[in-house]
């Protein structure tokens, strides 16, 4: 009876010893294909940022004109996938313009997409976010209330990442009325 208590005792320390040294890791390994691969839970793989269109009934004055400012600016939330160029990827898809059918029910708006308009690169340094966009149809310039509205949409959809203080396009014709 004592060689079965002790058979037990012992089963149940070498049981704990290996749940401590080998259960309280998150990762998760799995053979497929004779491939290893971890999973690793804690690891994320989305991010979520902010896109801002616009809402001209959050731009208006007393008496109901447009201000064509960014006071008209409303944040929305996508989730993107966690990578090297997160500033590149949100401004990317703020270009696309999508937005929810719920959004556009809020009174939410935005001219993009423009058509052939795209970001081609972005440089941070010393706090300047310079963004580079090909335009070959003139999209943005136009009257100064639209050119205003498609730039402050860039820049503060910019601006929620660290480091970006203020915001730069080049060709420095873009955003012209």
């Amino acid at each position: 009876m004592k060689k079965i208590i002790f058979i037990l005792i012992l089963v149940a320390v070498i049981a704990s010893i290996s749940y401590l040294a080998f259960g309280l890791d998150s990762t998760e390994t799995y053979v497929t294909d004779n491939k290893i691969e971890e999973n690793h839970p804690a690891q994320q793989t989305q991010q979520t940022v902010k896109l801002y269109y616009y809402n001209p009934e959050l731009d208006e004055d007393e008496e109901g004109n447009i201000l064509c400012s960014d006071q008209g600016l409303v944040a929305v939330d996508r989730e993107i996938p966690v990578t090297q160029t997160p500033i590149q990827d949100t401004i990317k898809l703020l270009i696309r313009g999508e937005l929810t059918a719920s959004e556009v029910a809020q009174g939410i708006e935005t001219e993009y997409p423009l058509e052939n308009f795209a970001l081609e690169g972005a440089n941070l340094e010393n706090g300047v976010l310079t963004l580079e966009f090909n335009d070959p149809n003139l999209s943005t310039v136009g009257g100064s209330c639209r050119t205003g509205i498609l730039a402050f949409q860039v820049i503060e959809t910019a601006k929620q990442f660290e480091g970006v203080e203020s915001v730069e396009f080049t060709p420095e014709e873009l955003f012209q009325p």
